[in-house]
């Protein structure tokens, strides 16, 4: 890990988080970049998870989540070893960087992958896998745009049996995304992906945090308090990217934002599934790309598993 960091070179650093710092590496004799995530010392939730990350990862293999390489724990130096993703975060193309704005429907075509993402961790596997930190620094860009969701640390696996429907545990997860139901009741459900993927639907719309103490009207703090009180008023151009003004169809608009506002309900119960969210956020790309329905029908009967 050294010798693929430069002994851990600062210049190297490409991200930070609860672990610990997140270096760019280069492995197969430099060939080969990877992403290096170094336990901090001091880090407490680190061990958890590092062990935690592994369990999960070690289990996975899908297009639209970030792969687990292999890790390193050797005399207190925990490192893990992911895919590079060359584009960042998504978040690193909507504000606070020199990145251009990301057309419309690519931010769609972002949100479906991370749906796809999810709905795999939900749907796809053996056991429900709750994600617990979705969030747009958690869903990353490769070198073709594709979005994979990443960093499973917090992540739990769901019920193991069909009379229980949730899973009681310690509240974790990141200020701004936490599902409020989870939150009170300390029992997690793969709805509380789907409030925080709410959250990230609006984000991706407004270019702006989660949590925004800096404006000067208290109602526009929270981005989903924001969004809803927009929503419910019909001010939804209040919210928008001013790069998008009045250049999204409303019927697209209208679609997009029903989706989130669904997933920011209350009740974890009236909240869509995430399969619902994948299916209707693609329809809203379909209704601004006129070849985005022939690709999506031609992948579903050919049954590809690609981002589109």
């Amino acid at each position: 890990m050294k010798a693929a960091t430069n002994n851990f070179d600062n210049d190297l650093i490409i991200g930070v988080g609860g672990f610990g710092n997140v270096y760019k590496g280069f492995i197969n004799g430099g060939t080969t970049p990877v992403a290096i995530k170094r336990l901090n010392p001091e880090s407490q939730q680190g061990v958890l998870e590092f062990q935690t990350g592994i369990g999960i990862l070690s289990q996975l293999i899908h297009i639209h989540l970030v792969s687990l390489i292999g890790y390193c724990n050797d005399n207190g130096e925990m490192t893990l070893v992911y895919d590079f993703m060359a584009r960042g975060t998504i978040r690193d193309h909507l504000y606070d960087g020199d990145n251009p704005p990301l057309p419309w429907n690519q931010r769609l075509q972002n949100c479906i992958g991370a749906a796809r993402g999810l709905r795999y961790l939900h749907t796809g596997t053996k056991h429900v896998i709750i994600h617990r930190d979705v969030k747009t620094t958690n869903i990353l860009l490769d070198e073709k745009w594709v979005a994979k969701v990443s960093d499973f640390g917090l992540s739990k696996f769901g019920p193991n049996s069909s009379s229980k429907t949730h899973v009681s545990t310690v509240v974790k997860g990141s200020i701004g995304y936490l599902d409020p139901e989870y939150y009170r009741l300390q029992q997690v459900t793969e709805k509380s992906d789907v409030y925080s993927f709410g959250v990230v639907l609006l984000e991706v719309l407004c270019a702006r945090p989660p949590i925004l103490r800096t404006v000067s009207d208290k109602n526009q703090v929270s981005l989903s308090v924001w969004g809803l009180q927009c929503y419910r008023n019909g001010t939804l151009d209040d919210i928008v990217d001013p790069f998008f003004k009045d250049k999204i169809n409303s019927e697209c608009l209208n679609k997009y934002v029903e989706v989130a506002v669904g997933c920011l309900n209350e009740d974890g119960n009236g909240r869509p599934s995430i399969i619902y969210c994948f299916s209707h956020v693609r329809i809203c790309l379909e209704s601004v790309s006129p070849w985005a329905r022939v690709i999506c029908l031609s992948l579903f009967f050919l049954g590809f598993s690609a981002s589109v």
